[in-house]
């Protein structure tokens, strides 16, 4: 691991990053009975109601099947009601998520915010993101090497 470039670490410092803060984020969301990857949904459902399940999977980091088995979760906690429209079924909140959600965005975007805040100038949060943004663009661009 000696060889490994200035581009490599980056790479492992942000997975490092991100697991920690998913495993931070997890025990922060607890106190509204939530994980990392329900409230990402719950916003995402929030935000574009109503939707689709395949709309959803695009917009979020869960697998199709993983995306399935949460909404049944979801929808049997009382958070979600699908609804069956002709040939379409849509995902919608209930009062009770609505009510979850209002309380727990912006206690986790402050919890969030607070590992960039906490140690960053306001100018070098504004650099990251700028350089972050860009990366991610241009890996959403990227083709796989040919073998």
């Amino acid at each position: 691991m000696r060889s490994n470039t200035i581009g490599s670490l980056i790479w492992l410092r942000l997975m490092r990053f991100t697991n920690q803060s998913n495993q931070l984020s997890n025990e922060f969301l607890k106190r509204f009975d939530l994980t990392t990857a329900q409230f990402d949904v719950l916003v995402q459902i929030q935000t574009y109601q109503p939707l689709t399940q395949s709309d959803l999977a695009e917009k979020v980091t869960v697998t199709q099947g993983g995306i399935s088995r949460m909404l049944t979760r979801l929808e049997k906690e009382g958070y979600i009601i699908r609804k069956q429209d002709w040939k379409t079924k849509t995902i919608s909140l209930t009062e009770k998520a609505e009510a979850v959600l209002e309380e727990a965005i912006p206690a986790q975007l402050a919890f969030q915010t607070s590992f960039f805040e906490d140690v960053l100038t306001k100018e070098e949060e504004k650099t990251l993101y700028k350089l972050i943004t860009r990366v991610h663009k241009y890996s959403q661009k990227r083709k796989l090497p040919s073998e």
